[in-house]
């Protein structure tokens, strides 16, 4: 990995005049290596990573583990790509173990989720089950924490 591309990783700023401060180079020498990465697809996008606790987010997220019958010519990728390109998919990842998919699901609320699982995602052919799980509180995303320790002190400890 290119110390552009880690810098990039943990800075998420896209300003080539800091970005040339921090790596000792030009910033012109930054915008041509960016626009490399961006050409050959390294570098697919800027992603804020923000706190669902403090934004009050209304949306809902949703895990679902798929298990799908491979195709003959296309295994899991062909399947996997049809599932992908549904707007409600966040991300879609081919896993090991007893599921095949796990599928990050993003929907304006319960009712619009369990939709599209019930009557777009499982009535895929070679879609064969899935198991879904409601996220209900982040503590730590993209490599930070959300949550603090002295958060819900109000409750009394319990005591043996």
């Amino acid at each position: 990995m290119s110390d552009l591309l880690t810098v990039l990783q943990d800075t998420a700023d896209p300003r080539p005049e800091k970005l040339a401060k921090i790596l000792g180079s030009t910033p012109q020498e930054v915008e041509n290596e960016l626009e490399e990465l961006r050409r050959n697809k390294t570098l697919l996008g800027w992603m804020p990573i923000l706190n669902p606790i403090q934004g009050q987010s209304e949306q809902v997220r949703a895990v679902i583990e798929v298990k799908i019958s491979p195709e003959r010519e296309g295994g899991f990728d062909r399947m996997a790509l049809r599932i992908s390109k549904f707007e409600e998919v966040e991300s879609c990842y081919l896993m090991s173990g007893g599921y095949d998919l796990l599928v990050f699901v993003t929907g304006k609320n319960l009712k619009s989720v369990a939709s599209f699982i019930s009557e777009r995602l499982a009535t895929i052919q070679g879609v064969l089950s899935t198991a879904t799980h409601f996220l209900l509180r982040p503590y730590k995303d993209h490599g930070h924490l959300l949550a603090e320790e002295t958060e819900n002190q109000e409750k009394p400890s319990i005591s043996p």
